[in-house]
């Protein structure tokens, strides 16, 4: 009973005004708000509104007359549908005010030829968060009323189509709770949309604008989200490049993690994106849109229940927000890069912080695998080794997107609001490994892959295509990859790429070098003349820090002569030259290159010093000595001898 309301018109002085009364159950009733339309309603013979025509009316008048809806759901919106009457036989016009959003949008739709006459009405259907718009043999529009701005995210079918064809021909009229009555035969139906239907057209459509209206539609619709997300996963595997306008696993990525927790609270919608797309100025052909500024509803009461407190939010966000609250990683990448950056100068950030940092990774990790201890184990190499780095990106993202919904979502717990974090992070790591997990079951690699000892098959060359794309889906946004992401596509690039072109992607940042997999690749690959040069353009491109510990790994003078380098360079970065004798001990020294001699006497008087040997502790073995070997290897192997 609480929940009954009733809409009607009010015309004062030639303007039309929406009003709603809600009937409370002391048999009360209250004035909940009016709102001004911008229709014109005088003289059309009709008083109610959602009452559609007498069962004994001429079906052949209908669109004579205008028709009006109003719709509400469960997340705070509120919809008014308007079609007037038909004055052409070649398109047709309705509009449809968002009062949850402040705008209204008119769509004129063209009707295809001036010799089919419309004999039935329009037809509006309220699917919670879509309102169906169909004329029977002529159109069908699918539209978003969670996120109207952009008419990418709904759908637009028009002219002769399997879909307009199979669509009801007598008047069907929306009741709440997706229920409709057929006015002939007098009979209650729910309606909803069909998962196999939708899937089934996203596999044939072609225009963008259809795949990302498709894309959406199944994710906030579907009745199986496990089923239609591991779908859509298959789709965007064969159709990985056949998306121009967007980039169809960063939208899926970024729609699905939004819908994965958007039930949890209101207003989600305006703090979390819920589209890679930010602008969409492609035109879809056959429908004209015009988007105006409405007036809000003038709310007539000030204590708020149930569907009313979050329309009155959503009105509130309208009034009061100046700028996009939505969350995005521009901070997190700033600190991300200042951590990375801190860490190559030596550099420390507090040790609490950064263990903050990690602990929260830790979480999303942990969340991650409990949500998956029921599901089919995974095949990919994911989760196996430390790779901080990507750590600390997904705990600076907890951090940051935690502290964004905590100061804006007023009156929600804070355990609550951790839990949606930890969600949100964790279905986006898990979108990624499924999307790889796809990919590497369909083309059945195996653990051998991480091998370098052995040639690339086509399967490899197919799996490393799409991490790639994974990785230029995520890099743009600034997402964090689940660590061993990187290792494993280095390995795979390794296989599949020509040294150039190895060597291009490296340094374009494109491929990264992990311990991990540089360890790897020197252990597994021999000294050939071909493995010497890859080794060698490795090596020279890696970090210092984890360049001095591969060095070790690889026994070869040129591996000696990098060790020799960096450790002269280290005991000569601060070194003062003493005044010494002139005539040299030539007895202590085996080969007769004064300048070699004079240069490791220089190196031993300085590793002799106490403080020198505290500053280079651990680098055992190495010593004027080994720096003495190293160069006369190398200058033996310059001279061919």
């Amino acid at each position: 009973m609480s929940e009954q309301r009733l809409y009607y018109i009010d015309l004062k002085k030639s303007r039309t005004f929406l009003k709603c009364i809600q009937f409370c159950g002391d048999e009360n009733f209250k004035l909940m708000f009016e709102a001004p339309l911008d229709i014109s309603l005088s003289d059309s013979g009709f008083k109610l509104v959602n009452f559609g025509c007498g069962y004994l009316q001429d079906q052949e008048k209908l669109p004579k007359y205008p028709s009006l809806c109003v719709f509400t759901n469960r997340t705070g919106s509120l919809c008014v549908c308007y079609s007037p009457k038909f004055d052409s036989w070649e398109q047709i016009t309705y509009s449809v005010f968002y009062f949850h959003k402040g705008y209204s949008k008119t769509f004129t739709a063209a009707l295809g030829s001036a010799h089919s006459r419309v004999t039935k009405g329009i037809t509006f259907l309220n699917l919670e968060y879509y309102i169906a718009v169909y004329l029977p043999g002529h159109f069908f529009h699918l539209l978003n009323i969670q996120h109207p701005d952009l008419i990418c995210h709904s759908l637009f079918l028009t002219g002769s189509n399997d879909v307009i064809n199979t669509l009801p021909h007598s008047p069907l009229h929306s009741l709440s709770g997706s229920l409709v009555l057929d006015w002939c035969s007098g009979k209650l139906y729910r309606v909803f949309l069909s998962q196999s239907c939708l899937l089934q057209f996203l596999w044939h459509a072609r225009p963008d604008w259809e795949k990302m209206a498709l894309l959406h539609c199944l994710l906030a619709c579907g009745r199986d989200p496990q089923f239609v997300e591991a779908k859509i996963i298959q789709w965007i595997s064969e159709n990985i490049s056949a998306c121009y306008s967007f980039d169809p696993i960063q939208e899926f990525i970024i729609a699905s993690s939004y819908w994965s927790i958007y039930p949890e609270t209101s207003n989600m919608d305006t703090l979390l994106p819920y589209s890679s797309v930010l602008t969409w100025n492609t035109e879809i052909p056959g429908i004209t849109l015009v988007t105006e500024e409405i007036m809000l509803p003038l709310m007539k009461v000030h204590n708020f229940k149930s569907y009313w407190e979050k329309l009155n939010a959503n009105l509130d966000y309208v009034k009061y927000s100046k700028t996009h609250l939505h969350y995005n990683n521009n901070v997190v990448r700033r600190e991300w890069h200042s951590l990375i950056s801190e860490e190559k100068t030596g550099k420390s950030r507090s040790k609490v912080y950064v263990r903050n940092i990690l602990d929260n990774a830790v979480k999303v990790i942990s969340n991650l695998e409990a949500r998956n201890l029921v599901s089919e184990p995974r095949l990919t190499p994911l989760f196996q080794e430390e790779d901080n780095h990507q750590r600390l990106l997904v705990g600076l993202m907890v951090s940051e997107l935690k502290d964004h919904l905590l100061r804006h979502l007023q009156g929600v717990e804070k355990k609550k609001i951790e839990q949606m974090v930890l969600d949100y992070s964790s279905k986006l790591l898990d979108l990624i490994c499924r999307i790889l997990e796809t990919s590497w079951r369909k083309h059945h690699l195996h653990p051998w892959v991480l091998h370098f000892n052995r040639r690339a098959s086509a399967a490899e060359f197919a799996v490393f295509h799409i991490m790639t794309r994974i990785l230029e889906a995520t890099s743009s946004l600034f997402l964090p990859l689940p660590p061993g992401f990187h290792t494993l596509h280095t390995i795979l690039g390794v296989h599949c790429l020509p040294l150039h072109n190895l060597l291009h992607y490296i340094d374009n940042g494109v491929l990264l070098l992990t311990e991990t997999a540089v360890t790897r690749l020197m252990k597994d690959l021999d000294n050939t003349e071909k493995n010497e040069k890859l080794k060698f353009s490795i090596i020279v491109r890696l970090p210092p820090l984890i360049g001095q510990k591969i060095c070790r790994l690889w026994d070869h003078p040129m591996s000696s002569n990098i060790i020799s380098r960096n450790h002269v360079k280290r005991l000569l970065q601060n070194y003062k030259k003493q005044p010494q004798s002139s005539v040299i001990d030539k007895s202590s020294f085996s080969v007769e290159f004064l300048p070699l001699n004079y240069f490791i006497e220089t190196l031993t008087d300085i590793e002799s010093s106490n403080q020198a040997l505290y500053g280079f502790e651990g680098h055992d073995n190495v010593d004027a000595k080994f720096v003495e070997e190293a160069a006369l290897k190398h200058t033996t192997m310059l001279l061919g001898l």
